[in-house]
């Protein structure tokens, strides 16, 4: 905390001397003799001191605190917190500039300096994204901050695009160590490749599948449902990314993640699953290879779901997948 915040400010170097009535149980001397230790000068030096204090013998009630080193200590507390105030204001200062609308009159010129600032404002909001020295409340509030202001917005999604913003935030889905800011991250993505053909072609190039689906392999319940969402709905909006899906070996991983113990998460796996062999001749034998045990799998699942009416979607998942891959032909008449 002793540190310099973000915004340049830093600590107050001294803390002004106590009150000559105030005791210590240090050995140190002082101008007035009563064995009092030197002050500390710093805030590291205050906080031992504070330590040092609570292991020994309880001394007589302190006299109440001077005014002045009041002062020194609320602005010492303000001084180590406000890089991250700091922060929040210019995030805050972010989402106004990106929520004005453009003048409708406005000239050339006027235009081309709304579109520096905004691009601007994106700009520093991406930055403090991939910040990592920010506190993870930041970090989720940037990544929401991205996400609400480019949701249907093409002309917003194009600037954030452009400025690398996608790649920091697959980075943050796949990397970063707080669950909040790993699910804001996915919101985002989806809110930059959902309907929008340039950022889907980013998410391929950046290997976004790869991170979808280890996403999909973590605890954490929120991301894993929200991440296999948003695989379904990409192939479901683009079927044409089905084969770059298979050549990554997605239905083995997709079929392992059913065999996992049950939680409502499956519906989403097998929602999925359907979506990839349907109409898709590859997907289908993918899922036909004896070693999967998919039709084994499939059928005791739809014994166990039968009598659960809350888990009636993912049994209808099952008898897809059972009618589309086990109940064709199995030759090669499927690909004409």
């Amino acid at each position: 905390m002793a540190e310099q915040g973000s915004g340049g400010s830093r600590l107050p170097l001294a803390l002004p001397p106590a009150s000559q009535g105030c005791s210590s149980g240090g050995s140190g001397s002082s101008a007035g003799g009563s064995g009092n230790p030197p002050p500390p000068r710093n805030l590291q030096g205050l906080l031992q001191m504070a330590i040092t204090a609570g292991s020994e013998v309880p001394d007589p009630p302190p006299e109440p605190m001077s005014e002045e080193r009041r002062q020194w200590l609320q602005e010492a507390m303000s001084a180590a917190f406000r890089g991250q105030r700091e922060e929040v204001e210019q995030m805050k200062n972010c989402l106004r500039v990106l929520s004005q609308p453009t003048p409708s009159s406005a000239g050339e010129a006027e235009l081309a300096a709304d579109q520096q600032e905004r691009e601007g404002a994106l700009e520093l909001l991406a930055d403090l994204c991939e910040n990592m020295d920010n506190a993870a409340g930041l970090r989720w509030r940037a990544a929401q901050l991205i996400g609400t202001c480019s949701q249907n917005v093409a002309a917003i999604q194009e600037q954030v695009l452009g400025l690398g913003a996608l790649r920091k935030l697959l980075r943050l889905l796949d990397r970063d160590t707080c669950d909040s800011v790993r699910v804001k991250a996915l919101f985002a993505i989806s809110c930059l490749v959902r309907e929008q053909e340039a950022g889907l072609l980013q998410f391929l190039r950046l290997d976004g599948f790869s991170v979808l689906m280890r996403a999909m392999q973590q605890q954490v319940q929120k991301l894993k449902v929200k991440s296999a969402f948003l695989l379904q709905n990409l192939l479901v909006g683009h079927p044409e990314h089905k084969g770059t899906l298979c050549s990554m070996g997605m239905v083995q991983q997709l079929v392992a993640l059913v065999r996992t113990e049950h939680s409502p998460f499956h519906e989403h796996v097998l929602g999925a699953l359907c979506s990839l062999v349907t109409d898709f001749p590859q997907g289908v034998r993918e899922c036909r290879e004896p070693e999967l045990g998919l039709e084994e799998l499939l059928r005791h699942r739809c014994q166990l779901l039968q009598q659960h009416e809350e888990y009636q979607e993912e049994l209808e998942f099952c008898e897809k997948l059972l009618q589309t891959c086990f109940s064709t032909p199995t030759d090669d008449s499927m690909d004409r």
